[in-house]
């Protein structure tokens, strides 16, 4: 049946736990004080989280004060999101159609709730947000309105790459709060927020080899949001609940380990994304690539999204067709499957006669080789010739 092999090809969706982050949340567990109290068994966890965001901040370029621990990173999403318009005043949201369904749907829910209008920078042919259309939407807004711009730095299903910092020039320019969704970007990128103009980014650790349920958001010194999570003042009171002490212990450790070992494990995938690439055109030239994920300098190096020469109807047969030899990829977001639409990323990029085409995502760790392409390519050509 193939299920001797087990390939894992879907790190997009989220990536294999480090053996050293288990082994960290394993002891962390034997820490079982509550943070909130003020004797030593409380004083001792408490230690645990503020240790592990003095430890991320510093990475990041931030202060202590500026990270906030949430479950996960459509948490965050939500809380600067909605906490922005709640505390800023905010009048305007700019986004873009590609954006994850946790930017999406809670920008449609703040239209909703507060009247807010959502406006839609448009994409160049290949699925990036134009940015003179961004500036020319910041021009046409009066200077009293108070404008929030959300775009993701890495597309999870395309992996097209956000210049931030442009962004962030064209943001300051026009007064407007800049939020970034670096879900697909922290642990794979370098960042320095101490340079960048960004007031808010939002992270979740299973993206970068750590525990799911949780993340993180970044809050600049000095903005104001309103808490998602009401109960207690935990967090500085930006989420109240009793902190998931070995989840956020998990994620320290992985993310320290991302950016010790980044320019090696950089290297490693990005070499097995281009003999992926190399292999495709080689052995499929009938196989598309879609957005920017068919380069190795616009669009980041742990995603490949293609369309293969067969209807949409048969997208889920190749998954099964794969799975059954031992293959795991996606169609896109994990966050949509079960959904009978077509990715409503791709939708925004193709011509209307490519929606209708099998489309896959495959998403590369350091923990696959370039053995797992090879068979994977001939299991996908022995697909296309049934």
């Amino acid at each position: 049946m193939g299920l001797e092999r087990k390939i894992y090809f879907d790190n997009a969706a989220t990536t294999p736990i480090r053996k050293e982050v288990q082994e960290a949340m394993c002891e962390a567990l034997s820490f079982y004080g509550n943070p909130s109290s003020t004797h030593l068994f409380g004083r001792t966890s408490k230690a645990l989280i503020e240790k592990a965001r003095k430890n991320i901040a510093k990475e990041l370029g931030a202060t202590s004060a500026e990270i906030i621990f949430t479950s996960g990173g459509t948490e965050a999403i939500n809380m600067i999101l909605k906490g922005a318009v709640c505390a800023l005043g905010i009048t305007q949201i700019i986004t873009s159609p590609t954006e994850h369904h946790a930017v999406l749907h809670t920008t449609q829910s703040i239209e909703d709730e507060y009247g807010i209008r959502v406006s839609f920078v448009k994409l160049t042919p290949k699925g990036t947000p134009d940015l003179n259309h961004l500036e020319k939407l910041l021009s046409e807004f009066l200077s009293d309105e108070k404008v929030l711009v959300s775009l993701m730095q890495v597309n999870n299903e395309i992996g097209n790459i956000l210049p931030i910092e442009r962004v962030g020039n064209i943001c300051r320019k026009y007064n407007a709060y800049f939020h970034c969704d670096t879900v697909q970007s922290i642990g794979h990128f370098t960042f320095d927020l101490s340079r960048i103009p960004v007031d808010f980014i939002t992270a979740s650790a299973h993206k970068f080899y750590g525990p799911k349920g949780v993340g993180f958001a970044y809050i600049r010194k000095g903005i104001n949001v309103k808490p998602l999570i009401f109960g207690g003042e935990q967090e500085r009171g930006k989420r109240a609940g009793t902190e998931c002490i070995h989840n956020i212990v998990g994620m320290e450790k992985a993310f320290l380990l991302a950016y010790q070992n980044l320019d090696k494990e950089l290297t490693y995938i990005r070499d097995l994304k281009y003999y992926f690439i190399q292999k495709i055109k080689k052995e499929l030239p009938q196989v598309r690539f879609n957005g920017q994920s068919g380069s190795l300098n616009e669009s980041t190096y742990t995603i490949v999204n293609i369309s293969l020469p067969v209807p949409e109807k048969k997208a889920d047969i190749a998954l099964l067709f794969l799975d059954i030899r031992g293959i795991a990829v996606s169609r896109g977001s994990a966050c949509q499957s079960g959904s009978v639409q077509s990715s409503h990323v791709l939708r925004a990029i193709l011509p209307e006669e490519q929606w209708y085409e099998a489309h896959l995502r495959f998403s590369f760790s350091i923990f696959n080789t370039k053995e797992e392409i090879d068979y994977s390519i001939e299991v996908l050509k022995e697909f296309l010739q049934d």
